[in-house]
């Protein structure tokens, strides 16, 4: 079964394999299969040609893949032009929403120009 250009995993159940595309977590697969009238504990190779058809209107009327990480890029984009605090901090890649830095987020602060936070020590070069 391929829907937006994605192959859901057949041996997998229907809500498990949903979740392979962006935008659809574990809710919002529920909600398609209960839309579209198509059992939760369905496995992809298991559904019929109708019943695909159903679940791909159903997921049409949302914004996935694609258009999704478009828009979540033009809203960072967005914060940034204006210089709101969100997009100075998303600028410095640090936490956007609120969360400690003098201790945790290693992964996304820099010190002092390196990559990684590291212990203060001097690396001796390799010759």
């Amino acid at each position: 079964m391929r829907i937006l250009g994605i192959t859901i995993p057949e041996d997998k159940r229907l809500e498990i394999g949903l979740m392979t595309l962006y935008g659809v977590g574990r809710s919002r697969a529920r909600r398609i299969l209960n839309e579209s009238d198509v059992p939760v504990g369905l496995k992809a190779k298991e559904a019929t040609v109708e019943q695909e058809n159903k679940i791909r209107s159903v997921i049409e009327t949302f914004t996935l893949e694609g258009d999704l990480k478009r828009e979540k890029a033009t809203n960072i984009k967005r914060l940034k032009d204006i210089k709101a605090y969100r997009g100075i901090r998303h600028q410095k890649n640090l936490p956007t929403r609120g969360q400690r830095t003098k201790t945790n987020s290693r992964t996304t602060r820099t010190y002092r120009g390196r990559k990684t936070a590291g212990t203060g020590r001097k690396v001796a070069e390799k010759k």
